[in-house]
């Protein structure tokens, strides 16, 4: 295949714990994206006949239309990527991921004769096990025995993606999704020995948000996640020191007081005398052990738990700087420094905003974790969070495949190149 034909038909696939980002380097910045998630349907039933119903797995945009009662959710709904490793053996999993890739590529695939398949890029977390680059590797394979959609693929570790992305080959890539967050100190390639796991995403901000929710009286909603997560999304506060915080927010109720009004419903949530709990979803991401959570620890919410997936250990209480260092402290003592020259944020877990009134209280993401590091010795540290965290892992795909040669062939014991699938 021809390297004008490859650079024209690079395919970008972010395989995030929360959402899934997808598309053609046509598409320029910004990509298509739907949750990471599938819905099993019971295609047997009469009523899927009667309405011509004949997939078993929902994905993509469609999800939404066929949700039944909220007991089914549980049942029905299955995330993949939940702590981004899927068990070898999950097969539910697996179909999800199979119908999401066919989703993404069926919605650009050309329908002209010339077109002989993508140049897949797939992104995955940087702790992904061998087998799951074959499972990917297979899946691609199997799609084309009904239809030519990949004709060469590859896969990259998504910190990976993001030095790429921004054409940095020497810094530490931190990578916070909804279920895991990645440290992972990058010198040309990620150094694996240093990587190191939190056991502590979005998901973890969801859980706290549910416990707000309930606590303010709207203990129905706080069973429905997509709804969890747009409260967090939208109201969720990042303090600059979460005991000033609360402080300011308890002395100046009104100043921190706000309702959400979802759209084309009822509902209309209002935290009221409890707004002041805004900043804790925000401080619980980046450090759980603050002693103001243990009270919702002891009333029964699970606290983040070190646990060993495969040959990961993730950690689930240490807190996001601590993190940082420790990854970064496992490297050569020569190249530390420039590791924390350049500290790169990315995933949508660091989109923390400012809102007008709460400057001397709020803070981003970047400027959070300069100041933790700071706190612990660490000197001349640069954070920047991404252009838009959210996308930098798959415009990094996109860069990434653009520039690797056509006739570039995999390696295993380098994890690049292309597979060839077609």
């Amino acid at each position: 295949m021809s390297e004008e034909y490859k650079r024209e038909h690079v395919f970008g696939l972010d395989y995030g714990t929360s959402d899934f980002k997808f598309g053609p380097i046509t598409l320029g910045e910004v990509p298509e994206v739907v949750e990471n998630r599938g819905y099993f349907i019971d295609s047997s039933s009469l009523m899927s006949r009667l309405m011509g119903v004949r997939r078993e797995v929902i994905v993509g945009k469609d999800v939404p239309r066929f949700l039944e009662s909220r007991e089914d959710l549980a049942e029905r709904m299955v995330y993949p990527m939940r702590n981004g490793i899927i068990p070898k053996d999950d097969v539910k999993a697996w179909r999800v991921i199979k119908e999401l890739t066919k989703y993404a590529l069926e919605s650009f695939a050309p329908k002209d004769e010339s077109f002989q398949g993508f140049y897949v890029v797939a992104s995955i977390s940087v702790v992904a096990p061998r087998y799951m680059y074959e499972k990917l590797f297979e899946i691609f394979k199997e799609m084309n025995e009904e239809k030519v959609l990949v004709n060469a693929a590859t896969i990259i570790p998504q910190p990976l993606a993001v030095a790429i992305a921004h054409k940095i080959p020497t810094c530490t890539v931190v990578e916070s999704g909804h279920g895991n967050t990645q440290v992972c100190p990058i010198s040309m390639y990620p150094i694996r020995n240093a990587v190191i796991a939190l056991n502590r995403g979005g998901d973890a901000a969801n859980i706290l948000t549910a416990e707000i929710l309930k606590d303010a009286g709207y203990g129905d909603l706080a069973k429905e996640e997509s709804l969890v997560r747009r409260v967090k999304e939208e109201i969720g506060l990042l303090p600059k020191n979460l005991d000033d915080a609360i402080r300011f927010a308890k002395e100046n109720p009104d100043e921190v007081r706000v309702s959400l009004k979802i759209p084309g419903t009822r509902v209309k949530i209002d935290l009221e005398d409890l707004s002041w709990t805004r900043f804790l979803i925000g401080e619980y991401v980046f450090n759980p052990g603050h002693e103001i959570f243990q009270s919702y620890f002891a009333r029964g919410m699970p606290k983040p738990s070190d646990v060993k997936i495969g040959d990961t250990y993730f950690y689930g209480m240490m807190d996001m700087a601590e993190s940082i260092v420790t990854s970064v402290e496992k490297c050569s003592i020569e190249l530390q420094p420039y590791l924390y020259s350049k500290i790169l944020l990315s995933g949508g877990n660091f989109g923390w905003s400012v809102p007008k009134g709460l400057e001397q209280v709020a803070t981003t993401s970047d400027q959070k974790l300069k100041s933790m590091l700071t706190e612990k010795g660490v000197e001349n540290v640069d954070v920047v969070i991404t252009g838009d965290p959210k996308f930098s892992v798959w415009r990094g795909c996109i860069v990434y495949g653009y520039a690797v040669p056509a006739d570039y062939e995999w390696k295993w014991e380098k994890l690049e190149g292309w597979m060839n699938v077609a």
